[in-house]
């Protein structure tokens, strides 16, 4: 990752990658937090886009290219970014979107849309020769998006920490829980496995119940390795954070997984938000698995009174960015 903009530079994001991976919400999110949006001009104008923005009206210029730009090549994009990271005055980032075949084919499907590659209609071929000539892109890029999994509201936030509140604004941390029957968050920079945790599914009362809930917090907490497991996960954020920020690290995801992403993991990930959050970090915290399957929980079964949380003061002190 390039280093973060001076107060005097201009931030400047290419986006590109493969039709139906979400560039439009890429570069639409990028024009919501303000922006300049120009999607798929001609290269050569790229440079006459800069020079005519007016600078403290906008934090900056996005600019989608990809394989529908006239006479695209991926080199000259290259050539050209290489020309923009030149100019001390900009701070280019290339971001690269792209998702799985069968999910590509899919939006294709949804959408009734042709591929802009495709011979003769075939959207698997045009896929597949949009990927090879958009691969330079992809290895060089600051930024690399599989939206597979990613709903747009995810996406918007992802892009949101990376490039949202202009320069100085430090590192944004993201935490999320996960299920690994459905696979890791493409996105994660840290993976922490929470399955050795004793599960509150099998305990009829808070089966029902998430990792939200008081009472399933409560089990989780009294689980006699949990206080040494989370002790030593915020002893290594204390040592990676500021680092990841030294290094010029802008957007830090950190995944909690479970079983079935609905108990363990999005307990820990709540107290892990709550506990940054409390140490000055800018954290979002959100559970996947939650987002994506919405249970109604009985009203029997929701408990009567929240029972005492013990606090981390202690920890939160300990990541207290520097």
């Amino acid at each position: 990752m390039s280093d973060e903009p001076t107060p005097a530079s201009l931030r400047v994001v290419l986006v590109s990658g493969l039709s139906g991976s979400g560039k439009a919400t890429i570069l639409r999110a990028l024009e919501d937090l303000g922006y300049e949006a120009v999607d798929n001009p001609p290269l050569p104008l790229v440079e006459s886009l800069l020079s005519r923005s007016e600078r403290g009206r906008t934090i900056g210029i996005a600019i989608g290219i990809d394989a529908r730009t006239r006479g695209f090549d991926a080199a000259a994009v290259l050539e050209t970014l290489a020309l923009l990271r030149r100019n001390p005055a900009l701070a280019p980032s290339l971001v690269f979107a792209e998702a799985d075949l069968p999910v590509l084919l899919r939006r294709f499907t949804e959408s009734r849309r042709r591929h802009p590659l495709a011979r003769g209609g075939n959207v698997a071929d045009g896929i597949e020769v949009e990927r090879a000539v958009t691969a330079p892109l992809r290895e060089a890029a600051d930024l690399v998006v599989d939206t597979s999994d990613t709903t747009p509201a995810a996406l918007r936030q992802l892009i949101g920490g990376h490039f949202g509140g202009g320069a100085g604004t430090g590192l944004a941390v993201a935490v999320v829980s996960f299920a690994y029957a459905a696979g890791l968050p493409r996105e994660a920079d840290l993976v922490f496995d929470v399955r050795f945790l004793r599960n509150p599914h099998y305990v009829a009362a808070l089966s029902p119940l998430t990792g939200r809930d008081p009472d399933v917090g409560a089990y989780i907490d009294a689980d006699p390795d949990f206080p040494a497991f989370f002790s030593r996960i915020c002893d290594l954020l204390t040592l990676l954070l500021p680092r990841y920020r030294q290094e010029g690290k802008s957007y830090v995801t950190i995944a909690v997984g479970c079983t079935g992403g609905r108990h363990r993991s999005v307990h820990v990930a709540e107290r892990l938000g709550e506990v940054l959050g409390k140490a000055g970090w800018r954290v979002e915290t959100t559970h996947r698995e939650l987002a994506r399957q919405r249970r109604p929980v009985p009203e029997d079964a929701l408990p009567s009174e929240d029972p005492p949380r013990p606090e981390h003061p202690v920890m939160a002190d300990r990541l207290a960015q520097p």
